[in-house]
């Protein structure tokens, strides 16, 4: 599976300390196992959340997953 990260996921996820990326890097990798909800309101967007993260992506094909967003809850 492809994954995809936006210019803004990037800057998110080089903020954070060790820890923190390494739970983040698993749960993506980890899709689309994991706390999964569908978002209300935007069709075929996703929101997985990892501890106080929250995570939104989208299926952009069959084989690729584009983060759109990395924020705190």
């Amino acid at each position: 599976m492809n994954i995809i990260y936006s210019h803004d996921a990037v800057r998110v996820v080089n903020r954070m300390d060790a820890p923190t990326k390494q739970r983040i890097r698993i749960a993506i990798e980890r899709l689309p196992a994991g706390d999964i909800k569908p978002l209300q309101g935007v069709q075929g967007h996703y929101r997985l959340r990892v501890g106080e993260w929250r995570i939104l992506y989208f299926f952009e094909d069959a084989g690729t997953i584009r983060i759109k967003r990395i924020a705190p809850r």
